[in-house]
């Protein structure tokens, strides 16, 4: 029985560092047999990733200076999974993380479930090492957990997620309440926010990447749009080193273009009967006592906690706190 295989021809200046690639131009699926004989193909790369699939096993040829041809069995064609990390053993968990953020933000969190718990934290697209998409809309970013739960072959989790994460967690319970058993969310409530970020996403714009030897070069260039160096601290983890310079390994561009998406409510009817932890930084302002109406009816199986003393980042202020409520709550 003859296999078909996918050839993919894509411009050299579309080619991104690691295994990440721009939408692809070209796609032609061919019997193996008829697989481009003259090409001397060599295998050097395990998986690529565009337009919401990656490709493994592939093997990839410069082809006349201009493209790169990238060859790969169709059975190894696959939907997008999100980049991960697993630690800790016993049932599911998955943590989200938030705006700008990386699955390393929640790694406290991880550490304090794993003991009993597989604990699943994923980089949302266009953060950390996931893929890029131009899309950003909740019900996107749902599927996106899906189809990495799919891919895990977890049929099923306890699902925690933090402010952006936490309205991702949301959608998900909502759209897909077979594929969540326990739902956490910190400190954000299914409603639009007011735009907030707008002087981050410009200050991170305005790095000019070719300027900068160090961190401390960026954080300076930072400085001219937020004060907070913690805050700057935090968001200068999305640069990464690069030969002579640093790169951003989240999509600002993308990010920048989806904000107005981000700072959405939810836009459905659906109820999620399933067991719902709400908890709240004391100081923080994300969620009010005029969201209980909607968390109510979205989430009718639901009850809140509050930390006090706390701001947004719950999670990293008081760790020990956190962790707490979240072990209690999934264990009774």
């Amino acid at each position: 029985m003859k296999r078909n295989i996918t050839v993919v021809n894509i411009p050299c200046a579309l080619w991104t560092q690691g295994d990440t690639i721009k939408p692809l131009i070209n796609i032609i699926t061919l019997p193996e047999s008829d697989r481009l004989n003259n090409l001397e193909i060599k295998p050097e790369i395990e998986r690529i990733y565009s337009k919401g699939r990656y490709f493994r096993n592939c093997m990839k040829q410069q082809n006349k200076g201009q493209y790169w041809t990238i060859i790969a069995n169709s059975k190894f064609i696959m939907t997008s999974r999100l980049n991960y990390r697993q630690q800790g053993s016993g049932p599911d968990i998955l943590l989200i993380h938030g705006l700008l953020g990386s699955l390393e933000n929640l790694n406290m969190v991880a550490k304090g479930l794993k003991d009993n718990f597989t604990v699943t934290s994923v980089d949302v697209r266009n953060h950390g090492n996931s893929f890029h998409e131009n899309n950003m809309d909740y019900s996107v970013l749902a599927q996106d957990i899906v189809n990495t739960m799919e891919d895990l072959k977890i049929d099923n989790a306890d699902i925690l997620g933090h402010s952006m994460g936490g309205k991702i967690a949301m959608q998900l319970a909502l759209s897909s309440p077979e594929k969540v058993k326990k739902l956490i969310v910190a400190d954000i409530a299914p409603v639009a926010y007011p735009p907030h970020h707008n002087h981050i996403i410009a200050g991170l714009k305005s790095i000019d990447l070719k300027k900068i030897k160090s961190r401390k070069d960026a954080d300076m260039q930072l400085a001219n749009y937020v004060d907070d160096a913690s805050v700057r601290q935090f968001l200068l983890r999305n640069l990464t080193p690069a030969k002579d310079t640093f790169l951003f390994k989240c999509n600002i561009e993308f990010i920048s273009q989806c904000y107005q998406q981000v700072m959405q409510a939810y836009d459905g009817s659906s109820t999620y009967l399933g067991d719902t932890l709400f908890i709240k930084g004391g100081n923080s302002d994300y969620i009010l006592s005029g969201h209980r109406a909607i968390i109510n009816k979205l989430f009718p199986n639901s009850k809140a906690k509050i930390i006090q003393g706390t701001g947004h980042w719950l999670h990293a202020e008081k760790t020990v706190a956190f962790n707490k409520i979240v072990n209690d709550f999934l264990k009774n």
